[in-house]
């Protein structure tokens, strides 16, 4: 564990000395925040001020919040980590006296908290600025801790993901379908409520809302307690899978020999 904190907190270091690549991801979060905000304003106001139950107000703190949770992951993770994989870098990697990857999660997970933090912090004062406070305090008391597990569940199953290169040896197929999943699927581009009644049920027995709809869900003013212990089950769950996908390719590594 010491190992693993370690890993985390030296990552999240070299975020904040990145300063270059941290601007530019805040910057793309705050215009897509931005256009996003003024699609849903319109949505709204066409539709007599509510869809679904979400009003402009409560809609543009979903989207600040299902879009900066998304965010602070590295967009196409799966694709590198496939690479390292396919490639045999990942061999170097399980030489050392530790989990592969419990020290990539460890790291991915320290960087991306930084942007989580950077991205949540400009985000939610374009949104205040535009159409004022959070719906509801609750919600945002419980939006803080949902925004980090989703960060965790979202990275557990990029890596759950990404195993599959263990096998098939290239990613890039497996993270085209995994980015399309929590797009829609995930509530990132618009609320599971949106959806269709059969395919809304389906999403939200899935992970991949955990990404990014429950901390949005929370945070657009709809007080829930219990998706928290949603998350946690699935973040539990997901980690699981990804050390047991790790823990198979690896033991195919060492029986063919690469």
């Amino acid at each position: 564990m010491n190992a693993l904190a370690a890993q985390a907190l030296i990552s999240a270091r070299r975020a904040l000395h990145q300063r270059g690549e941290l601007a530019v991801r805040v910057a793309f979060y705050a215009i897509i925040l931005v256009i996003f905000s003024a699609l849903w304003s319109a949505a709204a106001g066409a539709n007599g001020g509510s869809i679904s139950g979400y009003d402009a107000h409560s809609l543009l703190w979903y989207v600040a919040a299902a879009e900066g949770s998304v965010i602070a992951t590295k967009p196409r993770m799966i694709e590198s980590i496939g690479w390292d994989i396919s490639s045999g870098a990942i061999v170097t990697e399980m030489l050392r006296p530790a989990s592969v990857v419990g020290l990539r999660l460890a790291a991915e997970l320290g960087e991306a908290l930084v942007r989580l933090v950077c991205s949540l912090a400009v985000g939610g004062v374009i949104v205040w600025l535009y159409v004022g406070q959070p719906p509801s305090a609750a919600g945002i008391a419980l939006f803080v801790p949902a925004s980090f597990l989703a960060v965790g569940c979202n990275l557990a199953a990029q890596h759950a993901f990404a195993g599959a290169a263990f096998w098939l040896r290239d990613a890039r197929s497996t993270w085209f379908l995994y980015q399309k999943l929590v797009f829609l699927l995930g509530g990132m581009l618009l609320p599971l409520e949106f959806l269709p009644t059969a395919l809304a049920d389906v999403a939200r027995a899935l992970p991949f809302a955990s990404m990014a709809y429950v901390p949005a869900r929370l945070a657009s003013g709809h007080v829930e307690p219990w998706l928290l212990l949603v998350q946690a089950a699935w973040l539990a769950g997901l980690l699981a899978c990804a050390g047991g996908v790790f823990w198979a390719g690896e033991r195919r590594l060492e029986v063919v020999g690469g």
